[in-house]
């Protein structure tokens, strides 16, 4: 089965704006559209499920992309609650039919073991990943507060080097003036 994996290889859609990856709604949406369309046309002619794995990992991942396409679209304040909430939705949606879909699939070719392996996977990987954002949170938290105690200190240091400064300037000012006049002392 040959099929061109162009159209989903675009769906991602990526420009780094400084340290942050930025995606394209639109592309996104059309990926996701696109990689179940592709999906249904090999389910027809594939003859087990074994080799619709690339397409169907292909199309959650286009599904994860345009999640997090709409989430951006959102922070970022442009366009509409409704606009954006609908674009979200919809193609949320369209992604968990098509699960259902797949999931029929495997129950009708007798693999519903494995559908069930793919689920329990799935949820403990979700799991994991949340564990792992948490601990990066975490870490980003000690980060930020590290580098604000260091800021903390830079300031004390740096006002404790100014009124040292402007004690010995004093303390010169006096001594020069001692000399000048030779009244300080006694």
């Amino acid at each position: 089965m040959d099929l061109d994996w162009r159209c989903l290889q675009s769906q991602s859609s990526l420009s780094q704006v400084g340290e942050k990856e930025v995606i394209d709604p639109i592309s996104a949406l059309a990926g996701i559209q696109s990689a179940i369309s592709m999906v249904k046309k090999a389910a027809k002619v594939a003859n087990d499920l074994g080799s619709l794995a690339p397409m169907i990992g292909k199309m959650f991942d286009a599904r994860s992309v345009a999640t997090k396409a709409m989430l951006q679209a959102k922070q970022s304040g442009k366009g509409s609650n409704m606009g954006t909430a609908l674009q979200i939705e919809m193609a949320l949606e369209q992604a968990r039919a098509f699960e259902e879909e797949l999931k029929m699939l495997f129950m009708t070719t007798g693999k519903i073991d494995v559908w069930n392996k793919i689920k329990a996977r799935q949820d403990q990987m979700d799991i994991d990943d949340a564990r792992e954002l948490r601990a990066l949170e975490r870490a980003e938290k000690k980060a930020k507060e590290k580098e604000a105690e260091l800021n903390e200190l830079a300031i004390i240091l740096g006002g404790c080097a100014f009124v040292l400064f402007l004690v010995v300037i004093g303390v010169y000012e006096l001594m020069e003036f001692c000399a000048t006049t030779r009244r300080c002392g006694r």
